[in-house]
């Protein structure tokens, strides 16, 4: 699987073989989001909505949304809460300002009970109100701030003067007085009309007037993550996590799944591959302490990185390819035929496999079986046997374990002289039980005609 495209397959595969594991790792998950949810504070968020009058272009929309949430404005509404277990800093972490479509700056308050995260939210609002108003109010540039006051004071002092002017024509007996006071009494109202325009048209008139939309409402709920969310979250991201260390276990993994590659890695010639029916696996002394049984509950014990065995034909199809294998090396052994049959030890499949040969070889050639340690692997000396069988299963053992057998082959004086795949598969109901009887002849020949075939 370590150069395999990641299929959909394989992570069913995975939920359905290790679903124990997977179970308990998300309810782990659960109590260990349960337990953060204990931890943190409960938290209620609500939110004041301020109303600026006037045309605002976007960018000073968003300096409003600044100073909304700026220092100044919280240090002040800290200041008229007078919350002593929250500082002021706090407490500027837990508000936030943003503005919204239609000229509406919303100010957000976080607090640990409904009605703190109201007040928090309104006096904010209104410290917004008021600083922003100040700030309308007052202007850096003295000139500036002197300039509208002094056109009013004019403005005035023309208007007495028109007055006087209108009374030093007459009371209107002639038709030029009469002229006379008429002109001066419009000139008076244009003057008036045209500064009350000017005061209409100040900017900081029109933007001047912010209203706070009503009180903020009292939140019903919790603010996220809520409890639910953090054993929810917890639980999924157990699960994850249980599925991506078996994926990174698979990539990592260095067993041999495929017989050309064991063949290489032992040096040696494959022969064949026979199928070996699935049984109940068989609990054994070592099996049975507190490792092992929990290694069971969780299914640790099952392999869940190799695909399912496909079904296999009758126990006629599978004794034929037994007694192929005989057959080759009845035709690559020198009489006497004696083989030394290697099966690494823990390999449950090999070793049927093995006596299986044995079994189906009536003594021509002779099998001994023999069983050996593929971390520390430790070969009879060599004897009359004319050379050694390996037989083995895929996906159990690296190339360096498979070398280490090679190497103790050849210290005991062996020659490999080939290799066996065992294959697990799914038994089918079978047309004859145990071995065909005497004289019976298989489906197909075992001879000449079984190296032509395929294995």
């Amino acid at each position: 699987m370590s150069d395999d495209t990641i299929r959909l397959v394989t992570i069913g595969r995975i939920v359905r073989r290790r679903r124990r594991l997977l179970i308990i790792l998300a309810v782990v998950g659960a109590l260990v989001g349960y337990g953060t949810s204990l931890l943190l504070p409960p938290r209620y968020t609500t939110s004041a909505s301020v109303l600026l009058p006037g045309a605002w272009e976007e960018r000073e929309l968003l300096t409003q949304a600044e100073i909304a949430a700026s220092s100044v404005v919280v240090d002040r509404a800290a200041a008229t809460l007078g919350w002593t277990a929250v500082s002021s800093s706090e407490l500027q972490d837990r508000v936030s300002a943003k503005a919204t479509d239609g000229n509406i700056i919303r100010i957000s308050g976080t607090a640990d009970t409904p009605e703190r995260a109201q007040r928090l939210s309104d006096e904010v609002a209104r410290q917004f109100v008021a600083f922003a108003a100040r700030i309308a109010g007052d202007t850096a540039d003295p000139a500036a701030e002197a300039g509208p006051e002094a056109l009013r004071k004019t403005v005035a002092q023309t208007s007495r003067r028109i007055t006087e002017l209108a009374d030093a024509a007459g009371p209107g007996q002639s038709v030029e007085s009469v002229q006379t006071r008429t002109e001066l009494t419009k000139l008076r109202t244009a003057l008036q009309e045209a500064v009350t325009k000017l005061e209409q048209a100040d900017p900081a008139a029109d933007k001047a007037g912010m209203v706070v939309m009503g009180p903020a409402a009292r939140p019903a709920g919790k603010a996220p993550p809520t409890r639910v969310q953090l054993i929810v979250a917890g639980a999924l991201l157990f699960f994850l996590l249980g599925v991506i260390g078996h994926l990174t276990a698979a990539r990592m993994s260095r067993r041999l799944r495929t017989g050309p590659e064991m063949a290489a890695a032992l040096g040696a010639a494959l022969l064949g591959t026979v199928d070996v029916p699935e049984e109940e696996p068989a609990h054994r002394p070592e099996d049975r302490g507190p490792v092992a049984r929990i290694r069971r509950l969780l299914g640790l014990d099952v392999r869940w990185d190799v695909p399912a065995p496909p079904a296999s034909g009758d126990e006629a199809g599978r004794t034929i390819r037994h007694r192929r294998v005989c057959a080759r090396l009845r035709e690559q052994l020198p009489a006497p035929r004696r083989l030394l049959v290697v099966v690494p030890e823990g390999d449950e499949i090999a070793g049927r496999a093995a006596g299986r040969l044995a079994t189906e070889a009536d003594g021509d050639p002779l099998l001994r079986v023999v069983k050996v340690s593929a971390s520390r692997p430790l070969v009879p000396d060599h004897g009359d046997e004319s050379g050694a069988l390996v037989v083995l299963s895929a996906g159990n053992w690296t190339a360096g374990e498979l070398a280490g057998i090679a190497e103790a082959c050849a210290d005991a004086g062996h020659e490999i002289t080939g290799t066996v795949l065992a294959g697990p598969v799914r038994a089918r109901p079978t047309r004859s039980a145990g071995r065909l009887p005497e004289g019976a002849e298989p489906a197909l020949a075992v001879g000449d005609d079984a190296r032509r075939g395929s294995v």
